[in-house]
């Protein structure tokens, strides 16, 4: 019913190594994140353009279908790929990614007919932390992409697409954490220290 998509395909510029393969307690970010979320989900894929270097995790990868497009060609293939109806996609970096958001945001897709849950706060919404269906946004994607567009959220007008608040947010994830995310070895630190606190 619902694949996992953990989006690896970034650059890590400013992290000046691959964050995703950074140790954060002592293993790989990307498999602290794995822990956290692959109980929610029937299938695991992680999305990267360097697979040997994920071999390791033991899971299904995939290589970008549309190379040099950003996060919109990150999320197409994660969709493409995805063979459950319901995807949910996560980027590398967010170390406190939220598993009952996933459960809360499946539930409402299911009750209230939603193409897109997706937490939504002044910042803007958080695309890389969000459900979708797969039947109605893999198209939706792909004519963006045809189109020339680059925002990852560029299509969200052709579908049905539920903003989750702030305070819908703040019951689900009362840390507040779910949207951190670590782009520099300061912010690493930071989180980490955070996630000490948590064991």
């Amino acid at each position: 019913m619902l694949t996992l998509v953990i989006q690896a395909g970034g650059e890590s510029r400013r992290m000046g190594e691959d964050k995703a393969l950074k140790p954060f307690l002592g293993r790989p970010l990307i498999v602290h994140l794995l822990e956290r979320l692959a109980g929610i989900a029937d299938e695991v894929l992680v999305t990267t353009n360097r697979p040997q270097a994920y071999a390791f995790l033991g899971v299904r990868l995939a290589r970008d279908r549309v190379p040099g497009r950003g996060a919109l060609g990150g999320l197409y293939t994660a969709l493409a790929e995805a063979s459950q109806p319901l995807v949910a996609v996560v980027a590398c970096d967010m170390p406190f990614a939220s598993a009952a958001f996933f459960l809360q945001a499946r539930e409402w897709m299911e009750q209230e007919n939603w193409d897109v849950v997706v937490p939504f706060h002044e910042g803007g919404y958080e695309p890389l932390h969000a459900l979708y269906r797969r039947e109605s946004c893999l198209p939706a994607v792909e004519a963006a992409l045809q189109a020339g567009a680059w925002r990852v959220i560029s299509w969200f007008d052709r579908v049905r697409v539920r903003k989750v608040s702030e305070e819908e947010m703040r019951r689900i994830d009362p840390s507040g954490r779910a949207f951190w995310n670590v782009n520099t070895p300061e912010e690493f630190a930071r989180a980490e220290e955070a996630a000490r606190g948590e064991e």
